[in-house]
Formats: C-alpha cells, structure tokens, sequence
C-alpha cells in the first residue's frame, strides 16, 4: 500500500480526515480551525422581543457570530495553556509540572483546564502531535512536488530529510517538548509515540520499495531497519534539541541522508544511483558492500538470504 494513503487510513480520526492533515489525533490534539467550538448559550434561540423580520437581524442571523466569538475565546484560552505547559515543561520539566500549575500560570481554571484536556498527558500528547504532524506534512508536500516523484532515491531521500528537518526544529522549544520531554512520560503518551512510529515505518518502507523498484536498492525486508532509522533519527533531532547552538539544522539534516541512504546501502556521495561504496578496493556483489574486504556471496542481502531467488 502506498505509504502516503497507509499514513492516513491508519490515522484514529481516520473517516473525514484530509490527506494533507495525517497523523494520529488525540483527545488533546490541536482543533482544526474549521472546527466548531462549542454552541453559545444563546444559540438559535429567539428573544421574543427582536425586531420584525426584515427589519433588521434576527437571533438566528446573530447566532453564528456569537458562536465564532465563543470559538475564538476558547481556541485562545487553549492556546494559552499549551504555551504556558511548553514554558514549564522546559523550565521544570513534564514530572515536576502540575496541572494545578500550569493553570495558575496560564490564568484559567482547572474546570476550563477539563474541558479541553482529559489530563496533563493529553497536553503533552497535544504538544508532541504538532510537531510530529507538521514533520510528516512536510514529507507529504516534498512527495507531491513532480520533481521529487521523478528524483533518484540519494535526492529525494535528501528533499524529504531536509523538509523534515526544518519542519521539526522550526520552534527549538517544540522540538524539546517533543523529542525529550515526551520520554518516559506514561502509557497513554507512549502509546501515541508507538502509533507515530508505526506511521513513519510504513512510510519508510514505501520509500524503500520505490528504490528497489528502481533498481537503486537492494531487495530484503526492511521493516526492522526503518524501525532502528526511526530511533536513529528520534535521538538525532534530540541532541540537536539539547545542543541548537553546537550544530546547524541543515548538518542535522545531512546525518539524518547518511544514515538513511546506508540503510537502502545506498553512498551519500554525488552521481548515478544504486551502491558505489567499495571497501578495500573490492566492489560491490548485487548492491551489497563487501564486509572486512570481503566480497558478499550470490544471493546475500544486506546479512539476509533471499530465499528462492
């Protein structure tokens, strides 16, 4: 299955859900701006002492900006405890921040608090999906750009880390949140880096089948090793996070090509397509580097054996 539609048909939310807006969604996850919020207390309902019709608005007419006004005054709100728990997150970390706190920082009730998260795990699982949707949104937009449908497997694996990379570290705080705060924060916000991971595997997979297709990659299972690519990069983009000022966005992105293209056994280096890399002088057998100067033997996939082919 293409992985692009995987992504989506796996998501939760799944029926209704664009294309462009993949991802698990969350009981605290960011509303959709089209969303409606909640109805006001006097919507559609008449004051019986309104002016005549065709005089001038009606209850009804009137009901639609009051429900915006409602709408904004929350979204607001919401917004306003998702960036006073990033500050406190950041400055006493996801364990030592209490809900009690962020609601006395941010100015709005626990009551409030309830009504738009089931608890401080559903905010940090708000925080962590942002940036995990807008990183595979960034993928999405590369996969749709014609020119990277026709690249080679070395540029297109580099548009899509690059597009990636500036997605996920655009706000170095979000990218915290997401990348460090969110480990061993509980189940509930476990289960929701798991679904994330599942998403990004399928995804990576597909991008491995292309290449091998294009005869640019060898053929084996790479399920496990886009699960280790995935856990490469998670620790990657953390570092980066805990370091901004040590290294550049776009030599985090460079790393994240070299670990990717190795694990297709594809050279980072410039021209053609498929593996390049000699070792000790001897070239590759079937797209397969040669280990400690030796050749691998026929049917050799990556340590693997196909069998029967």
């Amino acid at each position: 299955m293409d992985p692009v539609r995987k992504s989506t048909d796996t998501s939760p939310a799944g029926s209704g859900r664009s294309p462009a807006r993949t991802g698990p969604s969350s009981a605290g996850a960011r509303p959709s701006p089209s969303r409606p919020g909640p109805p006001s207390a006097a919507s559609g309902q008449s004051t019986g002492s309104g002016p005549s019709a065709g005089s001038g608005p009606t209850a009804g007419d009137t009901a639609p900006a009051q429900d915006r006004t409602g709408q904004t005054r929350r979204a607001r709100r919401r917004e306003r405890l998702l960036t006073t728990a990033t500050e406190l997150f950041l400055t006493r970390g996801y364990p030592a921040t209490s809900i009690e706190r962020i609601c006395v920082t941010a100015r709005v009730s626990i009551r409030a608090f309830y009504e738009e998260f089931e608890g401080r795990e559903a905010l940090l699982i708000a925080l962590h999906n942002d940036v995990a949707r807008s990183g595979m949104e960034a993928a999405l937009t590369v996969l749709s750009d014609p020119a990277t449908e026709s690249a080679d497997t070395r540029d297109r694996i580099s548009a899509l880390a690059r597009a990636y990379v500036d997605a996920v570290t655009a706000d170095p705080a979000a990218t915290r949140i997401a990348f460090i705060e969110v480990i061993g924060a509980g189940r509930a916000v476990e289960d929701h880096r798991l679904l994330w991971r599942g998403l990004w595997t399928d995804f990576l997979i597909g991008e491995a089948a292309r290449a091998v297709e294009r005869g640019e990659a060898v053929r084996r299972d790479y399920a496990l090793a886009m699960v280790a690519l995935i856990g490469a990069v998670n620790e990657l983009v953390g570092h980066w996070a805990r370091n901004t000022s040590a290294f550049s966005p776009l030599m985090l992105a460079d790393e994240l090509v070299h670990h990717a293209l190795a694990v297709l056994g594809l050279s980072a280096g410039p021209g053609g397509s498929g593996v390049s890399v000699e070792v000790d002088g001897v070239a590759p057998v079937d797209g397969v580097a040669p280990v400690d100067g030796v050749a691998p033997a026929d049917g050799a996939r990556g340590g693997l054996v196909d069998e029967g082919k």
